[in-house]
């Protein structure tokens, strides 16, 4: 395995998806990780990640000193690389010219990083400091016009550094670089496989649930069906698997899913119809996190009582993603932005008499869809967009209301059915649409109308954690706007989206 330790960058997910798509199992920890945690962990490697601190600013992101005279290769990028050198001795200052961007890398020792990349390459530059003077026993390995030392190495003591960003597309040869030192630096081995996680997953649940029973709210979606599937393979009938209706699902979805999960899951399942206590509690409630918190609030109640039917309850089940964690918190205490609360980790109270299960919170969305493929699940449950937790209220901006659902759920019923028989559905991340709080000025039918604008939202992605907006045919989106506007009561205008993540976010709350 490899340690990535968090110093605050974004990219950090992107780093750990670079190491597991060559098959090694990597884990994030926190800068004030203990030296002896990391020595439990025995990782073949360790890379320290970029961050927004400059090294020599006041309180900006440390590591114990120490990680450099464990015997293990430490590669370290951006601010991971600053904080190498100024710990071993070198010196680090505010650059004259900062570097954003592409920049032509000129490599001046094609061995170990650089191992089968010979003169230059492109690489992505994003800092405002550079290395000005070296610690003792390393050597300048790469160069850009504007930073001499665009890479260094102490291959003595296995310690390298990179000042771009490997980890990112804009950097070609950056994924060569990365498996240069898993590989051909740590020694690894590509052994880590959605069955070695399932087995090592299974054998971990049995351990830590033994004979008691867990319980777990199933909505229907790819992560909790496949968290469902894992659990039952652990425990069995000690699963108790709760499908509560909040009232903010699409058209008929608590039907349908029903169906599928008695058609493809030999699951215990409960249904609970909880729509009039969720839409009570939302009544005239616009900000988005509010929403969050309370349909969060309002599922754990129900979700309690419905637990406490059950004797013996000790674990809670939930399909909590890698994702999910990093935007809602920093990954693992780390520096890492928050950018908004997920349902799944912001949304819990503080004060819950369940303890937590969550088997897929180091996965990222594809790898659980080849979990599900691994655990031979049914492609329709393997393959279902992603649907937030707290449903169509963050989808209806401003107040949730019957009127405003039902608005929306004829919406989103025809563009996904649209969506389908194009043969778009499996291409795309997500696609849904958002009820807007405006109303805009039409004409239907030589009359004058003063109706709701939607807005049509559909990304590509790999991950959750970049995205970008998905290039549909114009005479595709045509259609839509003309089925909906035609169909649906309530609507007369209908707008696409064409933000990327970042700097938006995929869903509007």
């Amino acid at each position: 395995m490899i340690i990535i330790i968090d110093f605050g960058s974004q990219y950090n997910q992107l780093i750990a998806r670079r190491v597991r798509e060559s098959h090694v199992y990597c884990q994030i920890e926190p800068p004030n990780v203990d030296m002896n945690t990391i020595a439990d962990l025995n990782p073949e490697g360790i890379i320290l990640s970029g961050g927004p601190s400059s090294i020599y600013e006041k309180n900006s992101p440390k590591i114990d000193k120490k990680i450099f005279n464990l015997g293990i290769p430490v590669l370290g990028i951006c601010y991971g690389m600053h904080f190498m050198a100024d710990a071993l001795g070198g010196t680090v200052k505010r650059a004259g010219k900062r570097e954003y961007g592409f920049a032509k890398l000129n490599i001046s020792d094609p061995t170990n990083l650089f191992k089968g990349i010979e003169g230059y390459t492109n690489c992505w530059m994003s800092h405002g400091d550079s290395i000005k003077k070296l610690p003792n026993g390393f050597k300048s390995t790469a160069s850009t016009e504007n930073t001499k030392i665009a890479a260094f190495a102490n291959k003595k003591k296995h310690l390298f550094g990179l000042q771009f960003h490997p980890e990112v597309d804009h950097t070609p040869r950056g994924s060569k670089m990365l498996r240069n030192f898993l590989f051909n630096i740590c020694g690894c081995k590509r052994s880590w496989t959605m069955k070695s996680f399932a087995d090592e997953a299974i054998a971990d649940i049995k351990n830590t649930v033994n004979n008691n029973k867990i319980i777990l709210g199933l909505s229907g979606g790819v992560d909790s069906s496949v968290t469902a599937v894992l659990i039952n393979k652990a425990v069995e009938k000690n699963l108790t698997c709760i499908f509560i209706d909040n009232g903010l699902l699409r058209l008929n979805e608590a039907e349908k899913l029903k169906k599928t999960f008695q058609k493809h899951l030999k699951l215990n399942i409960r249904f609970i119809n909880a729509t009039n206590r969720f839409l009570k509690a939302l009544k005239g409630v616009t900000d988005p996190e509010k929403k969050r918190k309370i349909i969060g609030r309002v599922f754990m109640e129900v979700f309690e009582a419905e637990a406490n039917k059950i004797k013996n309850v000790e674990f809670l089940a939930q399909g909590t993603l890698y994702p999910d964690i990093i935007e809602s918190v920093s990954a693992f205490g780390g520096p890492t932005s928050i950018i908004k609360s997920h349902h799944n980790v912001g949304g819990l109270p503080k004060k819950m008499r369940l303890k937590l299960v969550e088997p897929l919170k180091y996965l990222f969305k594809d790898e659980v869809r080849a979990l599900g493929k691994a655990l031979e699940m049914d492609e329709e449950l393997i393959w279902r967009q992603p649907f937030p937790g707290p449903g169509l209220a963050i989808r209806i901006i401003g107040e949730v209301t019957r009127k405003r659902l039902t608005i929306l759920r004829d919406v989103d019923n025809l563009l996904l059915a649209e969506i389908r028989n194009q043969g778009y559905y499996k291409k795309l991340w997500q696609s849904f649409a958002v009820l807007l709080p405006i109303k805009s000025v039409g004409v239907m039918g030589d009359m004058r109308t003063y109706e709701n604008i939607v807005a049509i939202r559909a990304v590509t992605s790999k991950d959750a954690m970049t995205a970008d907006w998905a290039k549909l045919p114009h005479s595709f989106l045509g259609k839509i706007s003309n089925r909906i506007i035609n169909e649906v009561n309530g609507v007369n205008r209908v707008v696409y989206d064409i933000s990327s993540k970042p700097p938006s976010t995929i869903e509007w709350e």
